[in-house]
């Protein structure tokens, strides 16, 4: 519960703190452009590193590999070192000089995106499908009468939660978009960067320490933050509100439904 309650926080000062930075060093020098060209390879690198880390560190994969430390670190430095290049030499040139300064920056932070997109993907793999397979993965264990302190973790069960995921998406994820995109405070691609990889690094440490979070709480918490950093009348407080209700209602909703569900199973089996 402490960690569901920390995560919106740490997820804001995160984002809080990316976004500072980009207005600090790229949107209010004298030329954001070129600072912009210089700070956007870093960004990008930096967060494909955090990517090939935890692959190598925390994935059975990358611990089947039982790479020596320096092997991992050289291995994450090269994949950041080429990514910085593609970017600088591929992607930035092709935004139209044409533009002016600040949709030039937002153009080159719309790439970006595209990393960040990913890191969260992998984040919320690694938290949300693992909240929602849990429960299922224990029952599974013991129709094989495995009653030990762990569960088998076929893969089929960890398909089952990313197809659950890509349905819900497809049905009303587009509601909760809206929300989050545009209710609680504007969103450009600058101020997008620094919500997705504060989500996505807060949500992938809760992993990392087994710490079961919602990859939404800490996106919200990220959001808010990203929106305080330029001031906070530009949050709306009233939808934040709601949302913060909504969470706190969740929990004896849920627990109630359940209840229910359960004595209907029981009377109907017994």
């Amino acid at each position: 519960v402490l960690s569901r309650l920390i995560s919106p926080f740490f997820g804001g000062l995160i984002a809080f703190l990316i976004f500072v930075h980009i207005r600090r060093f790229v949107l209010l020098q004298a030329d954001p452009v070129a600072h912009a060209k210089f700070w956007v390879p870093v960004w990008g690198s930096l967060t494909l590193g955090l990517i090939v880390l935890s692959f190598l560190y925390k994935t059975p994969f990358g611990k089947n590999l039982h790479l020596p430390g320096y092997v991992s670190l050289g291995i994450t430095a090269a994949s950041m070192a080429a990514l910085a290049l593609l970017i600088r030499k591929v992607f930035i040139p092709k935004v139209d000089g044409s533009l002016n300064p600040s949709r030039a920056i937002e153009k080159m932070f719309q790439k970006l995106q595209i990393a960040t997109a990913c890191y969260v993907a992998i984040s919320q793999g690694a938290n949300d499908v693992a909240n929602a397979i849990g429960p299922v993965a224990s029952l599974f264990a013991m129709t094989q009468n495995n009653f030990g302190g762990s569960a088998p973790l076929p893969l089929w069960l960890l398909g089952m939660g990313g197809v659950g995921i890509a349905c819900g998406i497809s049905l009303l994820g587009y509601k909760v978009i809206a929300t989050m995109g545009q209710h609680i405070t504007k969103l450009t691609n600058t101020r997008g960067f620094a919500v997705a990889f504060g989500a996505a690094t807060t949500v992938l440490l809760a992993s990392h320490l087994g710490m079961p979070v919602s990859t939404s709480h800490a996106a919200v918490g990220a959001i808010v933050g990203v929106g305080v950093a330029r001031g906070f009348k530009a949050v709306d407080f009233r939808v934040l509100s709601k949302i913060v209700l909504y969470w706190v209602l969740t929990v004896p909703i849920t627990a109630f439904t359940c209840i229910v569900i359960y004595e209907l199973l029981r009377f109907v089996v017994y």
